[in-house]
């Protein structure tokens, strides 16, 4: 049965490492869970918005579900993200990916339609209902859906359906973040924060964590900013923050998600392109995210 209590940390939304012929590559995507797991990560979220969820087919996705659990060996806990729009898929991929020893998997909002308060209701409970003896967690994603799940309609489910146990709201939004904590306190209710840039303050009002695409990378860094506020040292935790902050904010200007295996390439981590129609970055935004990784010490001064 699912714990409430191991959801927490920095969770990395792993890339996936592609061939040429835009095939997962199994060899990469074992070396990217070394990577983040020796490195500090608290936990690995497979096929979140910057794994491109978007651009693979379910077998790929449970083959390469099936290798991370097998290279993570139980060392941090995997999560695993469903971003279709209709619900019968969803609960299709909740219980295929249930049959697995995952510690929950997280459904995003329904992308390009934009279901009324009670339909959105209906379609979390559906696809939790579906899986009673796993955890979810609702992904709440404006920016990429167009709109955000209602506080109302999230405080409901918290405390109607037992196995939905969090969110990772990517709103950006700490005054929602903070009344998602209070709202919810009462049953638990895990809440992450889904912006690189809010996991300090996330933590400061009741947050448990943050998914952090930059921990692919700055695997360390970003680790620090949560452990170093587990811990008690909360001027170490907010230097963290700041000194991720330019460099996460460099990649605004790119086209998404390139930035995160752009950044990734350009240290040397060999994990391929990014899945066609996206293509890397060039020109001045990737000379300023350049910039800003050398600011913050991740590239030498002649790169």
């Amino acid at each position: 049965m699912f714990k409430r209590e191991n959801v927490k940390g920095i969770v990395v939304p792993i890339i996936t490492p592609v061939d040429d012929n835009e095939n997962i590559d199994d060899t990469r995507l074992r070396k990217i869970v070394n990577h983040v797991i020796e490195n500090g990560v608290h936990g690995i979220l497979a096929f979140g918005s910057n794994s491109e969820f978007y651009m693979f087919e379910p077998d790929e996705m449970f083959h390469a579900l099936d290798v991370m659990l097998e290279e993570a060996a139980g060392r941090v806990p995997i999560y695993f993200g469903i971003g279709a729009i209709r619900t019968r898929k969803c609960i299709e991929l909740a219980q295929e990916a249930a049959k697995r020893d995952i510690a929950a998997v997280s459904v995003l909002n329904p992308m390009f339609i934009k279901p009324t308060p009670e339909a959105l209701y209906h379609h979390f409970k559906a696809i939790a209902d579906s899986v009673p003896d796993t955890a979810m967690l609702l992904y709440n994603n404006p920016g990429r859906s167009g709109y955000t799940i209602p506080l109302d309609i999230i405080v409901r489910l918290a405390h109607d359906v037992p196995n939905i146990i969090g969110i990772k709201d990517s709103s950006g939004d700490i005054t929602f973040c903070s009344e998602l904590v209070r709202q919810t306190h009462d049953v638990d209710f895990r809440v992450l924060t889904g912006k690189d840039t809010t996991i300090y303050p996330g933590l400061c009002v009741g947050a448990v964590g943050s998914v952090c695409s930059t921990a692919n990378m700055y695997t360390q860094l970003v680790s620090s900013i949560y452990d170093y506020y587990a811990a008690g040292d909360f001027e170490k935790s907010l230097e963290a923050q700041f000194k991720l902050n330019p460099i996460r904010l460099s990649q605004d200007a790119a086209s998404f998600p390139a930035a995160t295996k752009d950044m990734a390439n350009l240290m040397g981590m060999d994990m391929g392109k990014s899945v066609l129609p996206t293509e890397a970055t060039t020109g001045p935004v990737l000379e300023q995210m350049k910039e800003a990784m050398r600011k913050g010490g991740f590239l030498p001064s002649d790169m």
